[in-house]
């Protein structure tokens, strides 16, 4: 089985999301299931100068598009096990910033194009190719119209397109048709391209691809739904016998309190105590009150409303009522972060607002908190309460995507469930959740049971890597 990973983004080369994680560690973890999986990505300008250091070119080829042949060079590299192919035209990607640039619909059909093109160039025939997010959803179009007769490898070709946030579809005029994506005018009216009067990359790869899947079984039920959806619902409802969800894993090497470089002290599930070392260091970093016996509640977010932070902003003052200490780090919408701030004011001690990005105090706050809360309007997936569990810190969910997935509510009658979890969108669902995880937290045997689980819970790649297989292996016919 041979798998080619096409990806705007991949760690370590690219990330600005979940996705650059995902394009990271899942080929790792299929190539240590002897899945023979290669990843392509764009060759940014930003790429840290000392991994491009380590790239070395392969050859250079052309590139049709429209009426352009563009050139593209063929670089390669390889992390761990895994070998990347990057490809290169300064005019498309020597420049700040993946994405948001005016000329994006060309940018990505070029990137989708050239990953097909590749093929013929390398010493890599790919049985499936897995396509993600709309910036490549005009692979499986594209192969289905100008490579299926080529040679035998591309009749044979299947792909697979993940859907990571249906949010963001890579809608663009109709303009680009003919004169940016080489087709004519009855492919954008007959069908594929076209919706609601637009071209919709990501329409395009639901309607071409093999197969479609999304990062967890409960998101592949909502985006049926026109809540969550954003205009898509009835094409996946049309589409469904090919949609499934998987859910997708975190590196647990990298997250990992036992060798951990960020935190205060390592610490394991047989050397819990040492995490109330990282908890007082915390505190006294952030300048909160240092008692071991208040709990921490983290928020490591986008400040949004789309992460629940409208509803934090409804009770936050009950919350800080209680008995507790809260510790945020993210940015965004500005009424947000003035909040937050103006409550680090009011509560000195007891609030630490860090509006800003820094890996180093999330992993941090991850090994200190002893709650995460995540109260997301919608979440496809979500990393962070699964890095949260990895360190015995007990995620607050409501129930939606891979939330509702991955976080099961403890239930202290039997010792089951690694988390606490709401189901309405309701901030005083939130409030009485929050006040049970207390409550709980005070009770040492019932908090021992829900940080075991937590921590014990399989949050890796290995599952959801078995479950790619065995899709690629059904929609090829291989075994």
């Amino acid at each position: 089985m041979k798998v080619l990973y096409v990806s705007a983004e991949a760690v370590p080369f690219a990330k600005s999301g979940g996705l650059g994680d995902v394009a990271g560690a899942l080929p790792a973890a299929l190539r240590r299931r002897m899945v023979g999986c290669r990843v392509v990505l764009p060759l940014y300008q930003e790429i840290p100068q000392e991994l491009k250091d380590q790239m070395h070119f392969v050859k250079e080829m052309w590139v049709p598009l429209s009426w352009r042949s563009q050139y593209c060079g063929i670089f390669e590299a390889k992390v761990g096990d895994v070998i990347y192919y990057l490809l290169d035209n300064q005019y498309y990607f020597g420049r700040k910033g993946y994405y948001g640039h005016y000329d994006d619909a060309e940018r990505f059909a070029f990137f989708s194009k050239a990953a097909l093109e590749m093929l013929q160039h390398i010493d890599f025939e790919p049985d499936v190719m897995n396509c993600n997010d709309w910036q490549t959803g005009l692979v499986p179009f594209y192969l289905n119209k100008f490579y299926r007769g080529v040679n035998e490898m591309y009749a044979k070709l299947q792909v697979v397109y993940t859907i990571h946030n249906i949010q963001y579809q890579g809608i663009f005029s109709p303009d680009i048709v003919e004169n940016v994506l080489g087709v004519d005018w009855n492919d954008y009216a007959g069908g594929y391209l076209q919706f609601d009067n637009c071209v919709n990359y990501m329409k395009t790869g639901i309607l071409a691809a093999s197969w479609i899947t999304t990062v967890s079984p409960t998101y592949a039920e909502e985006i049926k739904d026109p809540f969550f959806a954003h205009g898509l619902q009835d094409l996946l409802r049309q589409e469904s016998p090919k949609l499934s969800g998987i859910v997708n894993g975190i590196d647990t090497v990298m997250y990992d309190p036992k060798t951990d470089t960020h935190l205060f002290k390592n610490y394991s599930l047989e050397t819990i105590e040492d995490k109330k070392v990282n908890k007082l260091e915390l505190q006294k970093l952030l300048n909160l009150n240092q008692k071991a016996d208040v709990p921490i509640i983290a928020i490591v977010s986008r400040l949004a409303d789309h992460k629940g932070l409208d509803l934090v902003a409804a009770v936050l003052n009950d919350i800080l009522g209680d008995d507790v200490q809260l510790v945020v780090l993210g940015v965004g919408e500005w009424q947000y972060e003035e909040m937050l701030r103006s409550a680090a004011r009011a509560y000195p001690g007891k609030v630490s607002a860090n509006i800003l990005f820094n890996i180093d105090l999330a992993q941090k706050i991850y090994a200190g908190a002893d709650m995460l809360l995540m109260p997301s309007l919608s979440e496809p997936c979500g990393l962070s309460q699964m890095i949260a569990m990895r360190y015995g810190t007990i995620p607050i969910v409501r129930e939606t995507g891979g939330l509702k997935d991955t976080v099961q509510p403890f239930i202290a009658a039997d010792g089951t469930g690694n988390g606490y979890s709401f189901a309405q969108y309701n901030a005083h669902d939130m409030l009485y959740v929050i006040r049970q995880a207390v409550a709980d937290y005070h009770d040492s045997e019932k908090w021992a049971k829900v940080m075991k689980n937590a921590m014990e819970t399989d949050v890796s790649w290995n599952g959801p890597a078995k479950d790619y297989i065995a899709l690629y292996r059904k929609i090829t016919g291989k075994r």
